[in-house]
């Protein structure tokens, strides 16, 4: 995609913004019928014209005439038509003044609340669809604003922002929108996300006392009875005259701020004088109206801020984001920073535009995104990872032997003879077949699986180490955090989803092999004689009595060595060698084990199976791979 398009539907007004890819890295305001921030309204004249914004308010010669209808969304569904006229006029106004062209490479981001849940998401597309948009996707408005927050330059919060827990605090004219956001991604509030509580209540307020200061106020609301547009649009002002004084209180505390609406009827035209104030302002914060239960707007706003509190288990955001128009009023600052005390409160230069912009920024964002996953993809294709695999394969041998033999010994080797110490092993002889079968057990069962896992992980981390030399300039290329595609750190995270298994790194037919290695060799070293190569070093080294030394004698060395296998000796004969002499004696023979796995495991080894061995732990990788990049985001910042 070459274009992105933003596009904020707001209950009260809405925004486009653009990115052209490689041309502005920014996104653009589209003025719409020459306002960037237009009107969310439409209306139907008597010869099929469709109006919207400004113009669709006050136009006497209509049939059909529709404001707020978003906020009915999902409790009305004559609001899913409403918006599909709506947004097929902005559609149109973009065709017409060229700033929008079909067929071009473009796709748009349409914002919704973070309370809608997916079935929600995917009807509101469905109608933009219908309205015969380019391709689409809707985005969280309050996502949609964090990723404008992360990018502004004016902000210079930056991509360490991922990392942090966030609050999204999107006040629109109907509702209030709260997003926690972890690590980048939203986590589910109690409040469901959006509460019922938005800068239009303002609006009604201050529209409400320049009528009640009017000379005829009884006309007035019997004009609004009668053309519920005309209501609308002195809101619209209303906000205009709010959001104009708050963006510079101080200066307006001082200087009188005024603005006189022209309400166009048949009789004589009505002139309604809007003020803003110190007075007037804190009515609108603190006047209890009948639309919010008679409460007030911080005593419903700061209510919400708490149960968002109680909602968040661990840990409490410690930036709090806040955009939409409202959101330049000090005082809404002060009550995030009562609330949350250990949290920045930050707010856009322009909050009006913040989701649009955000909206078009995500579009650019999934892009990069998907060229990322492209390099990923042929990197898989290639024999990158095979290579690297194949070039440590050798070590992967050596420190399975190595971290195996001495367990061994330790765990089966010596609690074997020294069953046979005790008794309950007549005759050496039978050694041979019990170590044979107890070592096989052992690293089949559980323990030795976990040996095992741990040698195989220590051997990724080189690996992985390996592979930097491929994923690090991807990484590189797309300002992705080197840790996205190390293997190591999949390895020692335990909140991550997507991890290697090296206890199941190997085929079975591979890991079978190399077990089967291990026991018959360190069964042949140990079993030449039932055992004689953990008693003693030679027949000159048994020490255990005087009767082998008879039987030497008697016999000569060969034959007595095979009596002696055959005998039941006496268990106090037995109990005359200690079990430190087994454990020291293990100790002198395990380099002697290891020698002789070593120089098997060269000779014996199958060039298929180690060919097969490569191909498998290459194909997890890889797989791990592809998974990694699938939950990687790109760096906002």
């Amino acid at each position: 995609m070459e274009r992105f398009y933003g596009f904020d539907l707001g209950d009260a007004e809405s925004a486009v913004t653009r990115i052209i890819r490689r041309e502005n890295d920014a996104p653009q305001v589209i003025p719409v019928q020459e306002a960037g921030s237009f009107i969310t309204a439409y209306a139907m004249k008597r010869d099929g014209q469709l109006l919207i914004g400004e113009g669709a308010c006050y136009d006497p010669d209509v049939l059909v005439r529709k404001l707020r209808f978003k906020s009915r969304f999902l409790t009305d569904r004559g609001a899913r038509n409403d918006i599909k006229s709506f947004a097929a006029g902005v559609l149109g106004e973009l065709l017409l003044s060229g700033d929008l062209v079909r067929g071009d490479d473009q796709c748009f981001y349409i914002g919704c609340p973070a309370g809608w849940s997916k079935a929600d998401r995917e009807e509101y597309r469905g109608i933009f669809e219908e309205a015969g948009y380019p391709p689409l996707k809707i985005v969280s408005e309050s996502r949609a604003a964090l990723v404008s927050a992360c990018r502004s330059r004016h902000l210079q919060v930056g991509y360490d922002i991922l990392s942090k827990p966030v609050l999204v605090v999107d006040i629109g004219s109907s509702t209030t929108d709260f997003a926690y956001i972890m690590s980048g991604r939203e986590i589910e509030l109690k409040t469901g996300g959006e509460v019922a509580l938005g800068g239009g209540i303002m609006d009604e307020i201050l529209l409400e006392e320049a009528i009640d200061a009017s000379p005829d106020p009884a006309r007035i609301r019997r004009v609004f009875s009668e053309n519920e547009a005309w209501r609308t649009y002195c809101e619209f002002a209303a906000r205009r005259l709010k959001e104009k004084y708050y963006s510079d209180v101080e200066y307006w505390e001082k200087e009188p701020l005024t603005q006189t609406v022209s309400i166009r009827t048949q009789l004589i035209p009505i002139r309604l004088k809007l003020t803003m104030n110190p007075e007037i302002a804190d009515k609108l914060l603190h006047q209890r109206v009948d639309r919010l239960e008679g409460k007030s707007f911080r005593s419903v706003f700061t209510d919400s801020l708490r149960q968002v509190r109680e909602s968040i288990s661990d840990p409490q955001p410690e930036l709090i984001f806040m955009t939409g128009g409202v959101s330049r009023m000090p005082e809404l600052r002060a009550w995030c920073r009562e609330i949350f005390p250990e949290a920045v409160v930050i707010c856009g230069s322009e909050p009006e535009f913040s989701v649009a912009k955000g909206l078009a920024e995500c579009g650019l964002i999934d892009e990069e995104l998907r060229d990322f996953k492209a390099e990923i993809a042929q990197l898989i294709e290639s024999t990158a990872v095979e290579n690297v695999v194949k070039k440590h394969v050798g070590e992967l041998y050596r420190s399975t032997v190595d971290s195996l033999v001495d367990p061994i010994l330790e765990q089966v080797a010596i609690p074997v003879i020294d069953r046979w110490r005790e008794g309950s092993i007549e005759r050496l002889e039978e050694i041979d077949a019990i170590l044979e079968k107890e070592i096989d057990a052992y690293l089949h069962a559980e323990e030795g699986r976990e040996l095992l896992a741990g040698t195989v992980a220590s051997w990724l981390k080189k690996v992985s180490t390996g592979l930097e030399e491929f994923t690090m300039p991807i990484c590189i290329r797309h300002q992705v955090p080197f840790t996205a595609l190390n293997l190591t750190s999949y390895l020692s995270l335990s909140d991550i989803d997507i991890r290697v298994d090296a206890a199941n790194l190997f085929a079975i037919k591979e890991i079978t092999w190399l077990i089967d290695a291990i026991v018959s060799v360190i069964v042949g070293l140990l079993c030449g004689g039932g055992g004689l190569a953990l008693i003693a070093a030679g027949v000159q080294g048994i020490l255990i009595g005087f009767v082998v030394s008879a039987l030497v004698l008697a016999l000569g060395r060969r034959q007595m060595q095979d009596a002696f296998l055959r005998m039941n000796l006496p268990k106090p004969m037995r109990k005359l060698m200690p079990k430190s002499y087994l454990r020291s004696r293990a100790d002198r023979i395990s380099g002697e084990v290891k020698a002789n796995l070593y120089a098997k495991l060269e000779q014996e080894k199958n060039a298929d199976i180690t060919e097969k061995l490569v191909a498998d732990i290459s194909g997890q990788i890889e797989t791990c791979l592809t998974k990694m990049a699938e939950i990687v985001e790109i760096p906002l910042g």
